[in-house]
């Protein structure tokens, strides 16, 4: 049991749990290892791209991941931009374990997911293995993967940006044009005033701000079993499934008409995830909760893009 305070507060449990063993470990540090290898792979074809100052496009991308067998220390220019994405992503399902683990919930180490595409990876997960009892717990599992993600990211973006390049014309051509979210575009309005945003030509490290950015904004929709979709359900649980529904349709209705093949995509995977386990608790949440609901509101609005990348 865990104790109830009266105005809110993120109380202590009674006890201090323990911290769960991970039941396979050598399969999380070889994610781990081959996340680092196709996450770096992709930054040095980003830091390829920024010295020479080289739209992106997908003869770069070939010709230099044919180039690294060869020259390895090209490895060492994509680092920059693997190491900032891993730690943002590490960063947020820590979140998310560190949670499980004050609440005495069984939850595994990080996996994360290799995969060679533009990012160099589809982020991390954590399994949780034991039912969750409370709206408190619920809640605070679910903000704290995405509020300690953003921690760790605004500095990479805010030094990402200061390290970028003026060039014109720079994010619009090449074979991918990246959108700017709001948190980005303000940044580039205090550190390069009069700049338009098509003629900034994003350092890797801002490069990994905005990927975290993007992880940040599919993660924190209110739908299904989303950490969104937690803290819709830790608040308003009788709304929750009918929340989810419409939003999953507002999505395909997004993608179709600003032509982004990413909302649908997202949209039917989460048909898989709408359902929600029922907790039946009627404990308030408190005050403090609550401005941090609408902390991660916020964290939504700055990170999201309609058109993340064309």
């Amino acid at each position: 049991m865990y104790p109830s305070t009266a105005d809110g507060a993120l109380g202590e449990p009674l006890e201090l749990p323990r911290i769960m063993a991970s039941k396979r470990p050598l399969l999380h540090f070889a994610l781990l290892a081959l996340t680092l290898l196709t996450t770096t792979i992709v930054g040095a074809t980003l830091a390829t791209g920024f010295r020479g100052n080289l739209p992106l496009t997908l003869d770069t991308f070939w010709s230099t991941m044919l180039r690294i067998p060869a020259e390895p220390s090209l490895l060492w220019m994509g680092l920059p931009y693997s190491l900032t994405l891993m730690c943002i992503l590490l960063a947020h399902e820590m979140g998310h374990y560190l949670a499980c683990v004050r609440y005495g919930i069984d939850a595994s180490l990080p996996y994360f997911l290799p995969f060679p595409s533009l990012l160099g990876t589809l982020g991390a997960f954590i399994r949780i293995r034991s039912p969750i009892y409370t709206r408190r717990a619920l809640f605070d599992i679910g903000v704290a993967g995405p509020l300690a993600g953003f921690v760790v990211l605004l500095p990479a973006a805010v030094v990402g940006v200061a390290m970028s390049h003026v060039v014109p014309g720079a994010a619009t051509q090449g074979d991918f044009v990246f959108s700017t979210p709001l948190l980005l575009r303000g940044i580039e309005a205090l550190l390069y005033p009069g700049v338009a945003p098509a003629d900034i030509y994003l350092h890797p490290v801002a490069r990994a701000a905005w990927a975290g950015l993007l992880a940040t904004a599919l993660n924190l929709l209110p739908v299904g079993q989303l950490d969104g979709g937690h803290i819709v359900y830790a608040f308003f649980s009788r709304w929750h499934k009918l929340l989810s529904r419409v939003l999953i349709v507002g999505l395909v209705a997004m993608g179709l008409i600003a032509d982004s093949w990413l909302w649908c995509a997202w949209a039917v995977l989460l048909l898989f995830a709408l359902r929600h386990p029922v907790i039946c608790d009627e404990g308030d949440l408190g005050r403090a909760r609550k401005w941090l609901a609408v902390a991660a509101l916020g964290v939504l609005v700055v990170s999201f893009s309609l058109v993340p990348v064309r």
